[in-house]
């Protein structure tokens, strides 16, 4: 008996002892949360009660080489509900079924929703929230958002890119520049009470948003516009599949005109062009929305053809393997090892000199040109060049040369390369090249971007793009222009000239692969003036129906928007003169 008492007056103590530690760690914790945490709690508590809306910061504006603006901002409104705030679901359902245009079941479905807040509509017309907002609904919440606008519709769409719903650049300079154009987001606090109810007189904490900035770009309205009516015509005229056209300034680099037609809408970007095939998906439907953004000046390569010649012409100057007046010969074609590899002359042009084959763009003479300079030299000039890598443009997606290894370079290959094929490069790459050589062998980056502003006009940044290095001497560089000068004014590239105008050039067919499908690349890239080069330009036009050679349909394209562009850009046509030519034997 005395030991069942002895033993129940221990659990006694025991579990008055454990009581008692219990109660004084529980006494400590809450003497912890009421004194050391009591700010932080007060914190959480009070944002169980705040209501967080987000204010949208105006992206910064796009604007040409003029000032004109070319991308900028509409207001428009987002449409939210906030379930525990309506008082009235019904006319809430009614007014925003009429106002919105939207089911009235699939507007129901949101006001019934308990959450904190159920977006009825973005993208919404100023007008339309204004008088959303003039009903005064409980519950009912308008805020006043930006979408981006692009005054001229489709004008230089793949350059410019669009943003999406969030407003963020998703191609070319929109995300590009995102970190300038996108400003900050303010943000709205009000205050609730325990059922989600807005408390009225409350007052509100408001933090501003902070507009992004205005970016200055090299491209001119002026000038796209011209390009882009040029290249549409002939375009329609020759059933192509699509053209592009580069308009750049050869001393610096500054992009004055980048078209791709056909372009698209940037205020409708996500809409297929009229009469394409319906996607039997989402996944498909990207696939194509993908095709009608890419810029194919940056985004795609091919083979040059003809035009490269004017690199292996400068090589082989620079490296004094050959002179104007070094004779060859061509009867049709070219045995290199076990191939024959024909001049687009059937019969072949005979006797000629070096100048005489840039001007009639025979094949056999730069083939010989390439094996004088051997595969070590060629390759040592194609990377001394810069056309191993890429450009530098300051758009996304920039796409790199495609070439042979030059471990597996033989003297086919070698051959192939110096007219333009069995490799691959980018317009942008082709054209930058071009630009070096005739500058004056100053390697430049191709560019838009100028400088950044704040809205209010405060300089904030100038990009900065010197030139690069010496690629060729200026001798080599003086003597190139001579050549492409002949070659407009007496050679393959006739029909780009320009009375009272000295213009530059080189023409190009290049076949596309498969060979088997006969589908073909005309282009031409020309200059003016070609004593001073102060603008050049390069069309490619894909796959022509009919006649396709790029001397006949590609060269008059030049020369009609250099006819447009070069008395706007303030360079004067002179008295038509004869270009002097050097003397040539035989």
């Amino acid at each position: 008996m005395n030991e069942n008492r002895t033993r129940h007056r221990a659990r006694t103590v025991f579990l008055c002892a454990a009581l008692s530690l219990a109660m004084a760690v529980l006494m400590g914790r809450l003497f912890f949360l009421m004194i050391y945490k009591a700010d932080y709690y007060s914190a959480k508590a009070e944002q169980l009660h705040e209501r967080e809306r987000t204010i949208k910061a105006a992206r910064g504006r796009i604007l040409d080489a003029n000032g004109t603006v070319i991308a900028t901002n509409r207001t428009v409104c987002t449409i939210s509900v906030i379930h525990n705030q309506i008082t009235d679901p019904d006319e809430v359902v009614q007014v925003l079924t009429k106002e919105l245009g939207l089911k009235e079941e699939d507007i129901r479905k949101k006001v019934d929703k308990y959450s904190s807040r159920e977006i009825i509509k973005t993208n919404v017309d100023k007008s339309v929230g204004d008088q959303i907002r003039s009903y005064k609904l409980d519950g009912v919440k308008v805020d006043e958002d930006y979408k981006r606008y692009y005054p001229y519709d489709s004008l230089a769409s793949r350059v410019l890119g669009f943003t999406g719903g969030d407003n963020q650049g998703i191609i070319g300079l929109e995300v590009q520049y995102e970190k300038y154009l996108k400003g900050e987001n303010g943000m709205l606090l009000t205050l609730a009470d325990a059922a989600g109810v807005e408390i009225k007189n409350a007052g509100e904490d408001r933090i501003e948003p902070v507009p992004g900035n205005d970016l200055y770009i090299s491209l001119d309205v002026n000038i796209q516009k011209y390009a882009e009516q040029a290249a549409a015509q002939v375009m329609e005229k020759k059933g192509a599949k699509r053209v592009s056209v580069i308009v750049m300034n050869p001393q610096n680099g500054e992009i004055m005109a980048m078209v791709n037609v056909p372009e698209f809408n940037l205020n409708d970007p996500f809409t297929l062009p009229e009469g394409s095939v319906e996607p039997a998906d989402s996944k498909e439907k990207q696939e194509l929305l993908n095709q009608m953004w890419r810029n194919y000046c940056i985004n795609d390569t091919y083979e040059p053809g003809s035009t490269f010649k004017i690199v292996t012409a400068a090589a082989g100057l620079e490296a004094g393997v050959v002179g104007l007046e070094d004779r060859f010969s061509c009867p049709g074609f070219r045995v290199v090892e076990d191939r024959k590899i024909r001049c687009h002359k059937v019969g072949g042009h005979g006797g000629e000199n070096f100048l005489q084959g840039m001007m009639n763009s025979c094949n056999p003479v730069l083939i010989d040109v390439g094996q004088r300079l051997g595969i070590d030299e060629y390759y040592k000039y194609f990377c001394q060049f810069g056309l191993n890598g890429k450009t530098g443009i300051d758009l996304p997606g920039e796409a790199g040369t495609i070439m042979h290894k030059k471990e597996n370079m033989g003297l086919v290959e070698l051959a192939t390369v110096s007219f333009g094929q069995s490799f691959q490069i980018t317009p942008i790459q082709l054209i930058t090249t071009a630009s070096s050589i005739i500058n004056g062998g100053k390697r430049v980056t191709p560019h838009l971007g100028v400088e950044v502003r704040s809205a209010d006009g405060s300089w904030i940044h100038k990009f900065d793009y010197p030139l690069g290095e010496q690629i060729i001497s200026e001798e080599t560089s003086q003597t190139m222009r001579y050549i492409l000068e002949q070659v407009v004014s007496e050679g393959s590239g006739k029909k780009a000239k320009l009375p009272g105008y000295r213009i530059g050039g080189k023409t190009a067919t290049s076949e596309k692969l498969p060979r088997s499908l006969k589908k073909y690349i005309s282009s031409f890239v020309g200059f003016a003036p070609a004593d001073n080069p102060q603008v050049i330009a390069l069309i490619t036009i894909d796959e022509p129906q009919g006649i396709y050679y790029g001397g006949t349909i590609a060269a008059p394209v030049i020369a009609d928007i250099f006819e447009n562009i070069l008395p706007y850009l303030g360079i004067e046509a002179t008295e038509e003169e004869t270009v002097s030519a050097i003397p040539i034997n035989g």
